[in-house]
């Protein structure tokens, strides 16, 4: 066989599996807050804002902080290096990329994701399908 072949394959080799290991540690499914502190990484953690723990933000560090509930009820305090995210009273959900730090969640991302428009209310105002406080007219 040719020199040129040999590294040739080699090469892709390499760089096959070098593709595929740093995609295989980017690819995460989403964590609860103990299992992102037990990975040591970056986690996706879905959850909620807990409301009746007051947001803050302070301007001179840039620094937006609030508390959250993950899908298992745990809380913690999470801290964003950027100004509070738009609708982020009418979220939904959270989803936030980041780590655990100590006791806190340092967030790197936060994605907000709000009621559906097409469903929340009805024209009359009443809440519709796809709103909380919907409550099904009785068949007749």
């Amino acid at each position: 066989m040719k020199t040129k072949t040999i590294f040739g394959g080699l090469f892709l080799v390499a760089f096959t599996a070098m593709l595929l290991t740093s995609f295989g540690q980017e690819v995460g499914g989403y964590m609860d807050f103990d299992e992102a502190a037990a990975s040591g990484g970056s986690a996706h953690v879905v959850g909620m804002w807990v409301e009746d723990q007051p947001f803050t933000y302070d301007p001179a560090t840039n620094i937006f902080a609030f508390s959250m509930a993950d899908e298992l009820g745990n809380v913690r305090r999470v801290r964003y290096a950027n100004p509070k995210p738009a609708n982020f009273e009418d979220a939904e959900k959270l989803v936030i990329e980041g780590y655990a730090d100590g006791a806190d969640f340092v967030a790197e991302n936060i994605l907000v994701k709000c009621p559906s428009k097409y469903n929340a209310a009805s024209p009359d105002g009443a809440p519709g399908p796809g709103h909380p406080g919907y409550q099904a007219p009785e068949q007749l």
